[in-house]
């Protein structure tokens, strides 16, 4: 007839029942032949005609295309392959949320790190806290050598009349206003309420048994910072007054008195936490240190030209004014600026027995970071 429709002319149909179909192609928009492209014009029956035609030999290949229960199709071998490499008895997917989301809670550790654990050990919640104990000490271990010279101060008073002040380190400023963090320094400060030294401190068991050193590389593991127990301060024995105070959190003080009450030694450690004399006396202050200041005085006025007793005179008054510089009895209160810190305690029937002052990150030597080098540097491509 000369009339070849473009469906059966692609060769999309199936050749035989028995084989599976080439992919099908999308419905012909326009089924053109030779003939109908000339008579399309003038011969609209045959165009409908055509359509017709396409549309039942479309709707005939399509039913060729339905599943039949005598072809068989076969699943690639990797859908099916069991894997025989696994080293552990529990796979990935037979871990439940919860038992995750458990041992999460109870150590702190990270959603991976837990499942990781659990799979390790079968499941089993208190090998997997085990688990993650020994590999926290890996991570305590790895990150003691970094600087820690943030943190802040903490302090603590027993029923005894004894006070401690203890410094806890961390790398950063972000660190030290975290819950965990918080929590592990106020446990260490009532801790040191029965401790001689950091050493001690550290050994000494807390709730569960676990002793403060566990207690801190577990931390370690779990915010991934470094954090020291660096120092710690002690005063009072019930027979004396002590007073605490403690300014923003970065430095700490103590005062003891014999006499006087507790308001008053806090009001005079305010004061060393804003002079920071280094003394409390003068009889505190080293022979030593006052024999080389002395000899530093002599050398400033020997070429004078003044007699001898008058340069011994001015070698002792000026050697007097350095010792109520430094020495925080004969300094001025600065609390009202009228009197001497000797002469407060005087007046309410105190003498001074000594002070302790912690300041966070003293004496530590901190990485200083050049930003406009840095700048430069990244800006030369280097």
């Amino acid at each position: 007839m000369g009339f070849v429709p473009s469906v059966l002319a692609s060769g999309w149909l199936p050749s035989s029942a028995g084989r599976r179909a080439s992919p099908l192609p999308p419905f012909p928009a326009v089924i053109t032949s030779s003939t109908s492209q000339e008579a399309a014009p003038t011969q609209p029956n045959l165009t409908m005609k055509t359509s017709a035609l396409a549309l039942l030999a479309f709707v005939a290949s399509a039913s060729a295309f339905a599943p039949s229960s005598s072809v068989s199709i076969s699943r690639p071998a990797f859908f099916t392959a069991t894997s025989t490499s696994t080293t552990t008895a529990l796979n990935m997917a037979d871990v439940s949320i919860a038992a995750i989301k458990e041992l999460r809670e109870e150590t702190g550790a990270g959603m991976m790190d837990c499942k990781k654990a659990l799979i390790e050990n079968d499941g089993d919640g208190e090998a997997a806290q085990d688990w993650l104990r020994e590999k926290g000490l890996a991570k305590a271990d790895k990150k003691a050598s970094r600087v820690a010279a943030e943190g802040k101060i903490f302090s603590a008073k027993g029923d005894d009349g004894k006070a401690v002040l203890v410094e806890v380190n961390c790398e950063t400023d972000f660190v030290a206003k975290d819950d965990s963090y918080l929590s592990f320094a106020n446990t260490v400060a009532t801790a040191a309420l029965s401790a001689d030294d950091v050493e001690s401190l550290m050994a000494s068991e807390v709730d569960g048994g676990d002793s403060l050193e566990t207690t801190r590389q577990a931390l370690v593991a779990k915010i991934g910072e470094n954090i020291q127990v660096r120092r710690m301060a002690s005063r009072g024995d019930g027979e004396t007054t002590v007073g605490s105070y403690v300014h923003m959190n970065k430095i700490g003080v103590m005062v003891e008195l014999d006499g006087g009450d507790e308001d008053l030694a806090t009001d005079v450690a305010m004061h060393v936490a804003a002079m920071n004399p280094p003394y409390a006396t003068q009889e505190d202050v080293p022979a030593e240190d006052i024999e080389k200041e002395r000899s530093i005085l002599a050398a400033q006025v020997a070429d004078s030209g003044k007699p001898p007793e008058i340069v011994e005179k001015m070698v002792e008054g000026r050697l007097r004014k350095y010792l109520e510089e430094i020495c925080l009895v004969s300094q001025t209160f600065v609390k009202t600026n009228d009197c001497t810190v000797g002469e407060l305690l005087k007046k309410n029937g105190a003498t001074m027995k000594g002070f302790s002052r912690v300041a966070v990150g003293e004496g530590i030597e901190k990485k200083e970071d050049d930003f406009a080098a840095e700048v430069a540097k990244m800006a030369a491509g280097n």
